[in-house]
């Protein structure tokens, strides 16, 4: 019986792995079909004519802020660089017991200014006192509220912002001067049909930053960040430019999204409730929008390009992908009815028994499918050498999988302009099988679990060493 059982996993696991992969395949197919139509279409976009162009509509970038005085100042900075026509920066902090507002205010010389705050969304923030830069043509607004998580941030700057579009941007990221532009475009193209945009977001732990703006992009010299780096590329190139030719996209990162202010207000704002707002707010627009009858898109752009700091340590990189992993199955549980119901396009049909099948069950297949092997070895169903060959075969196709993204995105956006650069990237990507990959799935089934039984929500704290300039021995910048 443990040998037929043994036998029986074997194939489940073998074929499911294989449907896995071969999913990846045809999303970077499609991907790699779309960057070559964007890179003909590149010279005729007229970036400048959106800059000045009378149509452009104006933007809101909102960022939420809670203890993030290491890069707080140079992530405004580098909104405040962005090159648009018309936009203000609204800085909400949430509750900071750092440094955060004291830097900001010996920085931009903030003064408190009496203002009412809307109560379109009952799920706010309390609002202890806005504050705006002492320099009137600065378009920086600062909100103090109580701490209520990042949620309630936003659902207060989107209360206080005073523009059609919103932009939501976490405080740890830092855009290219162009992105806001490029992911406006779709707004732009498409006025009466787009409600979000979502941006590329990539690794910036290793990348030189002066004055918040980044200008030389190097990876990461330490292997974990090296790794997430090659999984955000692979991440964003596979499943979200796939997902978004179909408008099936379930994912704005919540590092980078564009939205039409009216729509998330009109579907209540952010769900304090849920961890992982980002893809739930996608979601319940979505969900709107079908059941309204309406007419929209919601798109991925892959070139503008938001960049983040990612953990550092296996301790805050286990916190956060808990948290992805409850987030996600939260949001499965919540939107349940709409999983395989053709009343909702795409989404309904594809994108979301995507999710449950090859998402949100893929950790616990992935330490059955090691259980498995461990039990054919030891009850001698498996030899060592089938083994070691099933293994180097799914380890080999994924390291192919990232190899082949990596190629992809060089080639049509080139941000990584030294060989050794590329070399860290192969190295990381063949790596990220050796262990990474197993943690991962541990840590994902983890906060699966806490989910199902609705234990306490807790984020735990992200330790951050903000954007510096690298230097070198001398003490002169590199």
């Amino acid at each position: 019986m443990v040998l037929n059982a043994v036998e029986v996993a074997g194939v489940v696991s073998a074929c499911y792995f294989l449907l896995v992969n071969c999913s990846y395949v045809v999303f970077l197919s499609i991907a790699a079909v779309e960057f070559a139509r964007d890179s003909r279409l590149k010279p005729f976009l007229a970036v400048d004519e959106l800059y000045s162009g009378p149509l452009t509509t104006a933007v809101s970038v909102l960022m939420p802020a809670h203890n993030e005085e290491a890069g707080i100042v140079d992530a405004v900075r580098a909104m405040l660089a962005l090159r648009y026509p018309v936009f203000e920066v609204v800085v909400i902090d949430d509750g900071s017991t750092d440094e955060t507002f004291a830097r900001l205010e010996a920085e931009f010389q903030l003064v408190c200014l009496p203002a009412v705050v809307s109560d379109e969304l009952p799920q706010r923030g309390v609002v202890r006192s806005v504050h705006v830069p002492a320099i009137r043509a600065i378009p920086l607004v600062v909100v103090r509220q109580d701490n209520g998580g990042k949620t309630r941030a936003l659902n207060t700057g989107l209360c206080l912002a005073r523009h059609p579009l919103v932009c939501m941007v976490d405080a740890d990221s830092i855009l290219d001067p162009d992105a806001l532009m490029r992911v406006a475009r779709p707004f732009l193209d498409d006025p009466f049909r787009v409600v979000a945009a979502g941006g590329a977001v990539r690794v910036a732990n290793g990348c030189r930053v002066v004055a918040g703006r980044l200008v030389d992009v190097r990876m990461p010299r330490s292997l974990l960040p090296a790794i997430q780096a090659v999984e955000y590329l692979r991440v964003f190139l596979l499943g979200r430019t796939a997902w978004s030719r179909f408008n099936g996209l379930l994912v704005i990162s919540g590092a980078f999204g564009l939205f039409r202010r009216d729509a998330v207000v009109a579907v209540g704002g952010l769900d304090p409730g849920c961890m992982s707002e980002d893809a739930e707010l996608v979601l319940r627009i979505h969900r709107w929008m079908r059941e309204k009858g309406q007419d929209y898109r919601i798109v991925f752009v892959a070139e503008p390009v938001s960049w983040t700091e990612v953990p550092e340590t296996g301790l805050v990189l286990g916190r956060q992908r808990r948290r992805w992993h409850r987030g996600l199955t939260e949001i499965l549980l919540k939107h349940r009815r709409m999983i395989g119901n053709p009343r909702y396009g795409v989404v309904g049909l594809f994108t979301l028994p995507y999710h449950v099948l090859f998402e949100l069950i893929t950790p616990l297949v992935e330490f059955m499918a090691v259980l498995v092997l461990v039990l054919g070895l030891a009850t001698g169903a498996v030899t060592w050498s089938f083994a070691v060959s099933l293994s180097a075969t799914a380890y080999g196709f994924a390291f192919l999988i990232s190899a082949f993204a990596l190629t992809v995105e060089e080639y049509s956006f080139r941000r990584y302009h030294r060989w050794a650069d590329l070399g860290i990237a192969l190295v990381a990507a063949f790596a990220e099988n050796i262990g990474y990959r197993q943690r991962t799935a541990r840590w994902r089934m983890w906060g699966g679990w806490a989910a199902l039984r609705r234990s306490e929500r807790t984020w735990g704290v992200m330790t951050r060493r903000g954007f510096d300039v690298p230097t070198s021995r001398g003490g002169k910048p590199t």
